[in-house]
């Protein structure tokens, strides 16, 4: 690889952690309107295609239930055109969540996510959240 591909690949990785590091700010500002700005005019989610501007609606049931839901970034790892994160996500149970009233109590779990970024956007993601440890630990049966 030659100086010139190794400054461009920087500058990629650079531009990818910036991306999805902004994207997380807005996260745990509790700021999502501005998520849409992060993704191309059809995002896709794990495999099914939705319009950016429901991006946001995949938060709203988890940060409803859980208001100080936050992403803590373990591991961001830039590869080609895709960025790997590893979170850990925390929040306190203070309204109905799945059928469970709220009960007060403090959660930690796990979530991966790969996205793949197009023009310095979001283009497709795939997540896992460990949504049966969220239960267990609200005290679902």
């Amino acid at each position: 690889m030659g100086r010139g591909e190794r400054s461009q690949s920087k500058h990629l990785r650079t531009e990818r952690g910036a991306v999805s590091g902004e994207s997380v700010g807005c996260c745990n500002a509790d700021d999502l309107d501005p998520m849409t700005a992060f993704c191309t005019p059809t995002l896709v989610v794990n495999d099914a295609p939705i319009p950016a501007g429901a991006v946001t609606e995949q938060f709203e049931p988890l940060v409803h239930a859980f208001p100080d839901w936050r992403w803590e970034v373990r591991s961001l790892v830039p590869e080609r055109d895709l960025i790997s994160l590893h979170f850990t996500v925390t929040g306190t149970h203070l309204r109905t969540f799945q059928g469970i009233e709220a009960t007060g109590r403090r959660i930690a779990v796990q979530e991966f996510t790969l996205y793949r970024v197009e023009d310095g956007k979001f283009a497709q993601v795939w997540d896992l959240l460990d949504v049966d440890a969220v239960l267990k630990q609200i005290g679902a049966p």
